[in-house]
């Protein structure tokens, strides 16, 4: 799961509808395409700001038993609401890791190619190569509240009601990744296949984890992600849609560290986060992981290095 995460982002980021602009490729992406078909296309954003993003879930919760009342809430990321931060006014910010740029500086390079295939393979897909700078994201506060009404005119439906914070918001940094979509047929075993490096590795910083009952939050001052005794993340997962849900397979048997900086319990400390090691006021201290590998079962009786996550709706 930590390696989905940031491939969720970065995928979702990728295929926005939310006004995507182009420009023309540089001379050294060119390059690598010179003389052959196909669709090049530079997706040139710098920044893309998100006021506010609901996720509905419309018949809630039904067991009364856990408290249910089978009525519709809604995830909720949004501003802050600290002046002078990033998620002041929006709830999700992504910008350039300015450390981590393609050669072309844009957000995205694709490659585009349509093939016949062979029957043997399933038959005839498009090809979509993509290469995607590194990013510097800023998530906002993240709650639960009841769904706006449905009937609503306008197309926002919105949700403000009986709001309950759960996450104090977080900033991701990934480094650059390459990805490969192929549609229609899938000769490579999958709709997408990520099988690259992301450089520098990836990182997560101020996530506090908020108790509504308590009033106290968990808070974690930096988590860093990084292959064993290495500065980079490998990444080796094939996603497909399935008749079940959509499956997420991490194939990559390199094993993890990962090192979580100044753990806090009951509330943020109130100093700047320093270098690993030295003291934060308020904190527990720090956490580090050496060389973490999972495994799944790949039939009735073996297991295979990597994990199977599946997810469907209900």
């Amino acid at each position: 799961m930590k390696k989905f995460t940031q491939l969720a982002l970065v995928s979702s980021l990728a295929i926005s509808a939310n006004a995507m602009a182009m420009q023309a490729m540089d001379d050294a992406s060119l390059s690598a395409s010179t003389g052959q078909d196909g669709i090049n296309i530079g997706i040139g954003i710098s920044k893309i700001e998100i006021e506010k993003l609901l996720i509905h879930d419309n018949d809630g919760l039904t067991s009364t038993a856990l408290g249910g009342t089978s009525t519709a809430g809604a995830i909720v990321i949004k501003g802050t609401g600290v002046a002078g931060t990033a998620n002041e006014k929006n709830g999700i910010v992504i910008g350039a890791n300015t450390a981590s740029l393609l050669a072309s500086h844009n957000l995205a390079d694709l490659q585009i190619d349509s093939d016949a295939g062979t029957s043997a393979k399933g038959g005839a897909f498009i090809n979509i190569a993509a290469q995607v700078s590194g990013l510097d994201i800023h998530i906002g506060e993240i709650g639960v509240a009841a769904s706006g009404d449905s009937t609503a005119t306008g197309i926002r439906r919105g949700a403000t009601e009986n709001y309950n914070k759960i996450l104090t918001g977080l900033n991701i940094k990934t480094g650059v990744m390459d990805a490969n979509v192929q549609l229609g047929a899938t000769p490579q075993g999958a709709m997408i296949k990520l099988n690259t490096t992301m450089q520098g590795g990836l990182e997560i910083s101020d996530l506090g984890i908020v108790d509504s009952s308590g009033g106290g939050q968990i808070w974690l001052g930096k988590i860093q992600v990084a292959d064993a005794s290495g500065t980079d993340l490998s990444i080796s997962n094939k996603i497909s849609v399935k008749p079940t849900g959509l499956s997420i397979l991490n194939d990559g048997t390199t094993a993890t560290d990962i090192y979580v900086q100044a753990i806090a319990l009951g509330a943020k400390p109130t100093a700047t986060l320093g270098a690993r090691g030295t003291a934060t006021a308020g904190s527990i201290g720090d956490v580090e992981i050496q060389g973490l590998q999972t495994y799944y079962m790949d039939s009735a009786t073996t297991m295979a290095k990597g994990s199977v996550i599946t997810i469907s709706g209900r």
